[in-house]
């Protein structure tokens, strides 16, 4: 592989992966009325609602003079520039130019759209590739589904490369260390060795000595178009009803030195014991579980861009080689269809 290639992925890599479905932002952050702007893989993006409530997502560029439409307001279920008024709808067509009747660039396509799917609190926004230009379904972890489990969605910016996010999230060892002094993480042998099971979606990273007592497995899900984790964390009695509690974890880039994690925080529970659950989780659970994130959080900002660079990896890290050996064949993949369809385009 020559030096260029290797460059080219790696860079591919830091900005994200194309072709993948992202948590661009929780549903109450996309309020009726009011566009909300989001930064994804480097592009800015635009998201409102629609007359009909529907989720709409443009390039944040209004294709007059460049000014963000997320300055705008929302016209009619569509998305009016407010530098000068110009009015798009959700294709990225110009549909009016009140400021000049008749105007020539109405009826144009003028900038890009991108295909959303709101489900479980949160708006999914895809990202396009060379070879997967237009977006697949949406394919909900299995929770999503089940109305059984429930859940709350918290969101937290990092100012890290999302990279560190997925390695955190495949290093389950990390857990009694980084976390011992939490409430749900203070338990557990501080010896052990990990293994890795390939799966259909993915792979699962576990501790061999031990189960059900901290942080001790993660399930890596990475199909062709999403990528997300789910693990499960042993809850104490004083945690009330329930079964475990299980994390479904989303990471998204906003560019090469910083990142979204969006994690849901579910249980399942039914009838009274819900309701119990849902109030203690408000009343006490949120805060110390913000407490645990913000441990990774700290620790990962402080972390240095190039820490891949000097690292020395060992047994415990088998779950994060290989979430990078994922990365890097689907970036290489990415790069041939672009390079090819650029060839064919040359012809």
């Amino acid at each position: 592989m020559s030096t260029d290639l290797k460059d080219r992925i790696e860079r591919r890599i830091n900005q994200g992966l194309l072709g993948q479905w992202y948590a661009a932002a929780k549903s109450v952050q996309v309020k009726p009325g009011r566009p909300h702007g989001v930064t994804i893989l480097g592009r800015n993006l635009v998201l409102w609602r629609d007359a009909a409530g529907q989720v709409q997502c443009l390039e944040d560029f209004c294709p007059h003079r460049g000014a963000k439409l997320s300055r705008g307001e929302v016209h009619e279920g569509n998305i009016a520039c407010r530098y000068h008024g110009v009015i798009l709808d959700g294709t990225g067509t110009i549909v009016q130019v009140p400021a000049m009747p008749e105007c020539a660039l109405e009826g144009r396509r003028a900038i890009e759209s991108f295909t959303v799917h709101e489900m479980r609190d949160c708006v999914f926004v895809y990202m396009p590739s060379a070879e997967r230009p237009t977006a697949p379904p949406f394919q909900a972890p299995a929770e999503f589904l089940d109305e059984a489990w429930e859940g709350f969605l918290c969101m937290s910016r990092w100012g890290c490369n999302y990279r560190y996010a997925l390695d955190n999230l495949a290093d389950p060892m990390h857990g009694c260390y980084l976390h011992a002094q939490s409430f749900t993480l203070a338990y557990g042998a501080k010896q052990d060795l990990m293994k890795l099971d390939r799966t259909d979606d993915g792979f699962i990273v576990s501790r061999v000595q031990q189960q059900g007592e901290n942080f001790d497995w993660t399930h890596m899900v990475v199909t062709e178009a999403q990528t997300y984790c789910r693990l499960d964390i042993p809850y104490p009695k004083a945690a009330g009803p329930g079964s475990v509690f299980r994390i479904i974890g989303f990471t998204t880039p906003i560019d090469e030195t910083h990142c979204y994690v969006f994690f849901w925080r579910m249980r399942k529970i039914d009838g009274l014991a819900r309701q119990a659950w849902r109030f203690l989780y408000r009343a006490m659970l949120e805060e110390r579980h913000w407490h645990v994130l913000e441990q990774d959080r700290e620790m990962l900002e402080d972390m240095p861009d190039d820490a891949r660079m000097r690292e020395m990896l060992y047994q415990h890290d088998i779950g994060v080689s290989r979430m990078r050996q994922m990365l890097t064949r689907a970036a290489k993949a990415q790069i041939a269809a672009e390079d090819a369809a650029a060839a064919r385009t040359a012809v």
